[in-house]
This record gives structure tokens, C-alpha cells and sequence, in this order.
């Protein structure tokens, strides 16, 4: 049973603790799981617009430069040949999708490894549910400075989207906020120390058991 303080945006103790859910928080690693779900989701971001013209797709005339044999060189053909510069390219990138269908069990399971992988390395801080009343980078820097995280990478799960929390740490490049919904597998790996507001763990909970 691994029970993790409730602490207050000061970073003090409320004196409740929360008993994190055996299932999640508490599973052995395996590495090929994550790598799947981290591999879906990074090849998801991926546009896949790369594109180079073929031979066929450049302008140029298509004059034979010179003789086929005796010419003392490799052969070539018009000006738009590959072997020339500003010819064609050979086998250049095409448009394509690089995205690939993963199980729901193994992405449900992907999440359940990297939350008991920070579960493990005690980085995951639970803090009681909070409102900023207007979007201040500043209040949400002593936030972080108060729960001890503050310099570190840091993830942020709220019950549901909020504005203002969201707005207040948009310009700070080491720290990001979601809903609890959005959870990846990737976003949690990814960050130094994960930080839940309390309400959320029940939104992890619905989600990742059914």
C-alpha cells in the first residue's frame, strides 16, 4: 500500500493522505510496453510532409549532353539527371503517415508502467485542488517553489482544464498542465516530477480502471 500527504499550495501538510491504487502506482517495469506507446505517440506528431523532386519532376530540358561511350566519364542524359547537380533526386522522402494502430490494453497499460515508474522514484507530489484567480506567471512560480519543484521538469494533472492555471504556467519552458484525461505515457516519462491535484487521481482512477 503506498500512501502519498495531501500538501496545500504552500507546500504545507493538510494532514490527509491519499492510498495511490496498487494497479497504477504499483506495477513492475517493462520497458517494451512503454517503448510501443511512446514510439505511437511521438510517430503521431510526426506531419510526414518531407518531400524531394524525382527526375521526372524537374524543369529542364531533356537534351542527352553528350555522347554515350568514348566520352572518358560515367554516362549521363539530360541536365536532370541524378548524378548531376540540381538533377533528381533518387529515392528522396515521399509524403506518407507515419502513425500505427497500438492495442487500447497495452496504451491503457503504458500509462498504469509510467505512473508507477514515477510512483517508484517517489517524484510524484499530490497537492490539494487549487484555483489562481488571474493568470499570473508569477503565482504559479511560488506554487512550485512552495511543493519543492520549482527548476525541475515538471507535469502538472488537473481534474479538468482550467484557464487560468493553464495561462499562468504557459511561459515557463519546464513545466506543462493537463487534464487528467489527456494522460500519455509519454508526457509522464518525460517529466522530472509529476504533480496531481487531488481530484485528478479519481479522474486516473475512471480512467485507467474498467
Amino acid at each position: 500500500m503506498m500512501e502519498v500527504s495531501v500538501l496545500d499550495i504552500k507546500g504545507q501538510e493538510t494532514g490527509r493522505k491519499v492510498t495511490l491504487n496498487e494497479s497504477i502506482y504499483g506495477l513492475e517495469p517493462n520497458e517494451h510496453v512503454l517503448y510501443l506507446d511512446v514510439k505511437q505517440y511521438l510517430a503521431n506528431q510526426r506531419q510526414g510532409t518531407a518531400k524531394s523532386k524525382e527526375r521526372s519532376e524537374i524543369n529542364g530540358s531533356t537534351r542527352k549532353l553528350g555522347r554515350q561511350k568514348g566520352g572518358g566519364g560515367a554516362r549521363r542524359g539530360d541536365i536532370k539527371s541524378p548524378v548531376l547537380v540540381g538533377g533528381g533526386r533518387v529515392f528522396g522522402p515521399k509524403p506518407r503517415d507515419y502513425s500505427f494502430k497500438l492495442n487500447k490494453k497495452v496504451k491503457v497499460l503504458a500509462r498504469k508502467l509510467a505512473l508507477s515508474d514515477k510512483a517508484q522514484e517517489n517524484a510524484i507530489v499530490v497537492v490539494e485542488d487549487f484555483d489562481i484567480e488571474t493568470p499570473k506567471t508569477k503565482d504559479f512560480i511560488n506554487i512550485a517553489k512552495n511543493l519543492k519543484v520549482d527548476g525541475r521538469k515538471t507535469l502538472l494533472l488537473l481534474p479538468t482544464a482550467n484557464k487560468n492555471v493553464y495561462l499562468s504556467a504557459r511561459n515557463l519552458q519546464r513545466t506543462e498542465v493537463m487534464p487528467a484525461a489527456m494522460l500519455n505515457s509519454y508526457k509522464v516519462l518525460n517529466a522530472d516530477v509529476l504533480v496531481i491535484a487531488e481530484s485528478a487521481l479519481k479522474v486516473i482512477d475512471e480512467i485507467l480502471i474498467k
